[in-house]
This record gives structure tokens, C-alpha cells and sequence, in this order.
């Protein structure tokens, strides 16, 4: 199962962040010796990505040094899509995780814990992804920085991922999901597609994160395997 957005100029991006852009370079031309290519341009956090504990922690490696056997490991999904259809700012909290594994058993050991809000059906509806207010405060669900702390501290993850634009709520000031995971040396994938179609757990996710060096992170394939 593909858990990845297909990428346009209009896919919803973070005020401020260059949208993502596509240039035409060439057509193929057989007669001419041309081929096909497009040059592209975008911000690292387009569509989506993944964030490397650089991202947000000083002395946090960069993405193309993130272990492969990190990006390729259980995948388990807790769903909060009806509470977040009825509060679009809820919090995957502590109670949510320990719910979860009364009903499906202890987290995969090096798992990839993703959140399922039901957000990637408003990615083509203007507007809807993000969710502003009149001031320009988003409200979408997210983790719960306590709920991160207990991931990174009590349970053995590789990292974090969600199906909104970031893995805090979008209201949040101080971005503690964030500076949670990627402090403690995991990374996040931002911007899933399709985590209603795999099961809670017993499906194996494969991030093709970037390897440009330095990066803060990038737009990455993400598939599940069932």
C-alpha cells in the first residue's frame, strides 16, 4: 500500500514555505538527441516527508545518515479519526497508546508509530488540510508531547508519523512533539496517505527517505507492506 501524497504546486504546504514547483527542461526528441526532463524546486518539508533529528535538535544527524534498517520496521497505527472529525484540535495522548495495546497487544518492538486522523481526505479541498483560523492558527490533531515523551522513554520506536502537515497540533506554539522525537535522536514522517487502508498492526513500512548531504529531512516514498 502506497502511504505516499502525489505531489503538485497546489499540494497544501507550511506558511511560508516555498510551494513545490515543476519546470519543463526538455522533451524527448529522438531526432533531436532530447530527452525528457523537468527541473524541480521545492522546500525539504514538501509533501510527504520525512524530518531527521536535525530537524529540530541541535547536534541531531542529518537525514542521510538515518540507519536503513530504521526505515524499514513494523508500522503501527493508532486511529483517532472520529474524535478529530468532531475536535480537529485533539491529542493523541498517553491513554490513546495504552488503549491501543489493550486491544492489539505491546507496540512492535522498533516500530514507526503513526497517527491516523483521517486528515488526508481534506488534501484536495482548499484550505481544509490546514485548517486556519481568521488569525491564521491551524487546528489539526497531533501528538501530544507527553504521549511522544512516553514513546521515546517507555517503548522502543524508531520514530513517529502522522497524516497531517506536522506531528504536533497545529495550534502548538512550542512544537513539543517535535523537539520530543527528534531530541531523542528519532525522526518523524509527516503527511501520510492511505493509513485507513493497513491494519493497526502486522503491516511492515519502508521509508525511502533522501540521502542529500546535511538535510533536515525531505520528501520521501513511504510504502506499507501487508
Amino acid at each position: 500500500m502506497d502511504l505516499t501524497h502525489v505531489l503538485t504546486p497546489d499540494f497544501p504546504a507550511w506558511p511560508g514555505d516555498r510551494p513545490f514547483e515543476i519546470h519543463l527542461v526538455s522533451r524527448f526528441d529522438p531526432a533531436g538527441g532530447e530527452f525528457f526532463a523537468n527541473e524541480l524546486a521545492l522546500h525539504e518539508h514538501t509533501g510527504t516527508h520525512i524530518d531527521a533529528p536535525a530537524h529540530a535538535s541541535l547536534g541531531g544527524i542529518t537525514v542521510e545518515r538515518i540507519d536503513p534498517r530504521d526505515l524499514v520496521v513494523p508500522i503501527a497505527v493508532i486511529d483517532i479519526a472520529a474524535r478529530a472529525a468532531q475536535d480537529p484540535d485533539t491529542l493523541l495522548g498517553v491513554r490513546d497508546i495504552l488503549t491501543f495495546e489493550r486491544e492489539h497487544g505491546a507496540l512492535p518492538e522498533r516500530c514507526l508509530v503513526a497517527l491516523h486522523s483521517g486528515w488526508a481526505a481534506r488534501v484536495s479541498t482548499p484550505g481544509a488540510f490546514t485548517n486556519a483560523d481568521a488569525d491564521g492558527v491551524h487546528h489539526t490533531p497531533g501528538f501530544d508531547p507527553a504521549a511522544v515523551q512516553f514513546l521515546v522513554r517507555e517503548r522502543n520506536i524508531v520514530g513517529i508519523g502522522t497524516d497531517t502537515l506536522t506531528v504536533d497540533a497545529g495550534r502548538s506554539a512550542d512544537y513539543g512533539a517535535h523537539v520530543g522525537v527528534l531530541g531523542a535522536g528519532k525522526y518523524a514522517v509527516e503527511v501520510l496517505a492511505n493509513l485507513d487502508k493497513i491494519p493497526p498492526v502486522g503491516a511492515t513500512v519502508v521509508v525511502g527517505a533522501p540521502t542529500h548531504a546535511g538535510g533536515s529531512g525531505g520528501p520521501c516514498r513511504v510504502f506499507a507492506l501487508l
